[in-house]
């Protein structure tokens, strides 16, 4: 055996031995810019999902157009302490099978009109039992946060209701009334 050829095949027996741990096949990975959270990439798409519910893009752009899931995560992760944190991250843990105890169906396999009626009976609820508190108030901070960035984003900001610098338009043809 060529001696150049037995140091190419060890090097790259070595860099596969050293990035074995990395590759862990076994459990979902955790997405890492949200590092307070520890959400998955399915936890993202069910919220993705819910955001598409709360604004679906009929009209005007939807949610996930204006990618508001990362908008919510971002927020999550830096704004809240960590009692909030927890609260979100069960609320999302537990949203899926919340939905098919309450609702008879997983939130994922309901239609638009199922998943837009889940999530207002959801927001109407006195929240008498954990289970209802925690899906409140993961819903509610979820159209929070999803609405301050729909309303901030640029697409709102320049489209919809286009923003001016204060102090805006002069309007001088107005006539001065005595009084």
């Amino acid at each position: 055996m060529d001696r150049r050829s037995a140091m190419k095949q060890l090097a790259i027996l070595t860099g596969g031995a050293v990035l074995m741990p990395a590759c862990d096949f076994g459990q979902e990975s955790v997405l890492q810019a949200y590092q307070n959270l520890r959400i998955s990439t399915s936890q993202k798409e069910l919220l993705t999902q819910v955001i598409a519910t709360v604004f679906p893009g009929n009209v005007l752009k939807s949610g996930p157009d204006l990618q508001l899931q990362d908008f919510v995560l971002v927020m999550c992760n830096d704004c809240l302490d960590t009692g909030q944190q927890e609260a979100f991250v069960s609320g999302l843990q537990q949203w899926e099978s919340f939905s098919k105890s309450q609702f008879g169906k997983k939130f994922s396999q309901m239609n638009p009109t199922e998943a837009e009626a889940c999530l207002r009976s959801t927001l109407a609820l006195d929240g008498e039992s954990e289970e209802q508190k925690t899906a409140t108030a993961f819903i509610r901070t979820v159209k929070r946060f999803a609405l301050q960035g729909y309303l901030n984003s640029e697409y709102f900001m320049t489209e919809i209701k286009p923003y001016e610098l204060v102090p805006a338009r002069f309007y001088g043809s107005k006539k001065i009334e005595n009084a």
